[in-house]
């Protein structure tokens, strides 16, 4: 098996994290999964902006583990959960790095969202 290549941010490949300030709230439908005034923000290259937000601050019993991995040369290798139900957008719709490599190492025990999936709403303070 070959190792994984991993690659550090910089210029031609800029990542930041940094807090996201005020509340952020993840729903599911009606369903509240996550409700944080902890959330980060993480920019990558070109990429829209994603927020990470703190699994103490979700509701993990809603929550089923998936198999699947991915992996990310910037930040690692990543988790999936799926959100309640069986709706086809439930599946695999939050990621996780559990060990991100260190230069995104603060979205460790963070959880993000596909933004199609579910509604995510930012309130600054």
């Amino acid at each position: 098996m070959s190792e994984r290549p991993r690659r550090i941010p910089g210029p031609d490949h800029p990542i930041t994290v940094e807090p996201a300030g005020g509340r952020v709230v993840v729903r599911y439908g009606d369903e509240v999964i996550v409700d944080s005034r902890a959330a980060l923000v993480l920019r990558e290259a070109s990429y829209r902006p994603v927020f990470y937000l703190p699994r103490d601050d979700a509701r993990m019993e809603a929550l089923r583990r998936s198999d699947t991995h991915t992996y990310c040369p910037y930040k690692g290798e990543a988790s999936y959960f799926s959100l309640p139900g069986d709706a086809p957008g439930a599946t695999d719709a939050i990621w996780t790095y559990e060990a991100p490599y260190d230069a995104v190492a603060p979205i460790r025990d963070h959880l993000a969202f596909y933004a199609d999936r579910v509604s995510i709403e930012h309130t600054p303070d």
